[in-house]
């Protein structure tokens, strides 16, 4: 066999391994089913989107990182512990894991800066905003940087989100109506994990996975669904761009 054979065999295994990874086992049992607009990753379509992708750095990272919401509100905190783990911020102890070092859904709030943006049961209540993400994320040692859909416009969107997805050390995070996408039905926050440039679609690693599975969203759904209001903040919804700083 050709080395370039080779090559050409890794991709779809490694994407198709970790696929299963991400997507697979118990938690999608009983996810709710998804309108025509939505592919999701946990099919071969999804998964041939994954192989053709060129910005899909992000990918590997998060799928390694990927948890579930503890409840139905901690969407932002589950999404924020994911980006944590991937960029390898210093971590406190997670107690469960003892003597180990990891950000936990748990843990999160340790930190006394955390608290000094929003208290965690009121983020077990009503989740949190925009700017509450991106000012939770400062209080470790990240730079995070928030963009108001009102702000921004799908093209800079687009630009920035995949010149983030092409390089590895930095992540998005989207927060989006979930109706505007076909989904039940609020407010909601999870990491982009590649772009498939043919189709113009985004992989959202949704943590809410008793819910729905990853799923492929078009660039233009994606925009909508992140223009639109939240009644918490008084302003529109859109996304975090996050990285180690300097």
């Amino acid at each position: 066999m050709k080395a370039s054979e080779i090559k050409t065999i890794s991709i779809p295994i490694k994407a198709l391994i970790l696929g299963l990874y991400v997507a697979g086992g118990s938690v999608l049992a009983q996810t709710l089913p998804l309108t025509r607009n939505l592919i999701p990753f946990n099919s071969v379509a999804g998964e041939q989107l994954l192989i053709e992708s060129k910005a899909r750095q992000d990918y590997w990272p998060l799928s390694m990182q990927f948890v579930t919401q503890n409840n139905q509100a901690y969407c932002g905190v589950a999404s924020s512990v994911m980006v944590l783990n991937a960029l390898s911020i210093p971590a406190p102890e997670a107690p469960q894991y003892a003597p180990f070092h990891m950000f936990t859904q748990e843990n999160f709030f340790n930190n006394e800066q955390t608290k000094k943006v929003v208290s965690p049961d009121v983020v077990s209540r009503k989740g949190m905003t925009l700017n509450q993400l991106g000012q939770l994320l400062e209080s470790y040692s990240v730079k995070a940087k928030v963009y108001h859909s009102a702000d921004s416009s799908i093209e800079e969107f687009r630009q920035l989100a995949v010149d983030n997805l092409k390089e590895p050390g930095n992540f998005i995070l989207v927060n989006y109506l979930r109706k505007a996408i076909g989904q039940e039905k609020g407010g909601h926050i999870s990491p982009i994990a590649a772009y498939n440039q043919q189709t113009d679609r985004f992989l959202i690693l949704d943590v809410s996975r008793y819910k729905y599975p990853p799923v492929w969203v078009t660039a233009t759904d994606l925009w909508q669904a992140m223009a639109t209001l939240d009644s918490d903040s008084g302003k529109t919804r859109g996304f975090v761009l996050v990285n180690r700083g300097k």
